[in-house]
């Protein structure tokens, strides 16, 4: 799943950025409203964490924006910010929860998660493809009834795969994705790990569901073809 953070303050959105990420979370990240905004607008995030002071274009207009396109994705309000007055007009706006700092990680994960349950009620938090089931809220793999252990790096490329299903995706599009920058001309740290996914979700049970296309990229799929 992937996280827009829209935060100013860089000690904060570090902090953040590391703890979602250790969750298996994809996380970009905006150090003012105006560059949020434009994510928000241009990706299908399934979150959003919004500061309400920020430089170029306030948190609450950001909301206020996103919500005229996009009814849909949760919004966490993250702000030192806590009259009631805020709260109430940041609601109105479309925010969905509404935290003040200073916080503990703990609870604003557990909001989070609460969220992200309650925005997939119209998409399964439960991916399958053939005997392989994949479960985004607690963030487990399991093939053939068999839990499968995989790092934070090897779940996010699994999830990113079976989410887009029999389409094949780029090395590029993939390093995009899973980890959150641009690594030009060192896309085969992707082939690396499609390898340490393969060693642990398919080689153990016989079909293939991983494939490659040659000067292509990757896909994933139950089709019996190579």
């Amino acid at each position: 799943m992937r996280i827009l953070l829209v935060e100013d303050e860089e000690k904060v959105a570090r902090f953040i950025r590391v703890g979602l990420k250790a969750e298996r979370f994809a996380i970009d990240c905006a150090r003012d409203g105006k560059v949020g905004l434009q994510l928000a607008l241009i990706n299908p995030y399934d979150l959003l964490i919004v500061d309400l002071m920020l430089p170029e274009v306030s948190g609450t207009e950001l909301i206020r924006q996103v919500r005229r396109k996009n009814a849909d994705v949760p919004i966490v309000v993250l702000t030192a910010r806590d009259a009631l007055a805020d709260k109430v007009e940041n609601f109105e706006c479309g925010a969905d929860d509404y935290l003040t700092k200073p916080f503990a990680f703990a609870e604003l994960l557990v909001r989070v998660k609460a969220l992200l349950r309650r925005g997939m009620v119209n998409r399964s938090n439960v991916l399958r493809i053939a005997d392989l089931e994949i479960d985004r809220v607690a963030h487990q793999v399991r093939r053939k009834n068999t839990l499968i252990k995989l790092t934070s790096k090897e779940y996010a490329l699994l999830e990113y795969l079976v989410t887009h299903p029999g389409r094949v995706l780029s090395r590029t599009m993939i390093i995009e994705h899973v980890w959150d920058q641009s690594f030009e001309g060192l896309t085969n740290i992707v082939d690396v790990y499609v390898r340490q996914l393969r060693a642990k979700i398919d080689e153990p049970f016989g079909k293939k569901l991983i494939r490659t296309v040659r000067s292509v990229g990757y896909t994933i799929s139950d089709s019996e073809e190579e």
